[in-house]
């Protein structure tokens, strides 16, 4: 199961940073005039595209459902999050500061959507940190035994004071 959670944040990873990058295309495509940037990165994202429905083995991995887990918390984190933050502070600078040209909201929206891409892969980090300290701690048997008392009064006492149906003490006012 650890190997599918890494297939799972490595493609999740890479999928953020194909999305960062046409996003920061449609930026240098705005500041230069052109649309070749924007044309390029959608050439390369439709192309990893057909490869993801075409080739069987990549289609099979993106359809599972770790996969499609960590997918959806990086479109949490680098499309939803950004959309909602960069609409309320361009509403925010347009009314206290000045008008925003188009341009520098889909900057604003770049740098927000690039800030939130690296909070999913220190998430990401942090969460492979407390597996792998879970399975070192795991594997090193420190997990808290059971006292022997708690053991012999559910399986081994079969005494007149016990409850025959849960194997549990009965207290003295108890009806049988």
């Amino acid at each position: 199961m650890p190997k599918v959670r890494h297939y799972a944040d490595l493609v999740a990873t890479l999928a953020g940073l194909m999305w960062l990058m046409l996003y920061w295309s449609i930026s240098v495509s705005l500041n230069i005039g052109s649309a070749e940037p924007a044309l390029a990165a959608l050439l390369l994202l439709g192309s990893m595209i057909l490869v993801s429905f075409v080739h069987r083995p990549v289609r099979v991995m993106l359809g599972r459902y770790h996969v499609r887990k960590r997918r959806t918390e990086m479109w949490m984190h680098i499309l939803a999050l950004p959309l909602n933050l960069a609409f309320l502070l361009a509403i925010a600078i347009d009314h206290l500061i000045a008008p925003m040209s188009g341009a520098q909201k889909m900057l604003m929206f770049n740098v927000l959507a690039t800030a939130s891409w690296l909070v999913f892969l220190v998430t990401l980090l942090i969460k492979l940190l407390a597996r792998a300290l879970a399975d070192r701690r795991a594997s090193s048997g420190a997990e808290p035994a059971l006292s022997d008392d708690s053991s012999n009064n559910t399986s081994h006492n079969n005494s007149d004071k016990s409850d025959a149906t849960s194997g549990l003490p009965r207290r003295d006012g108890d009806e049988a």
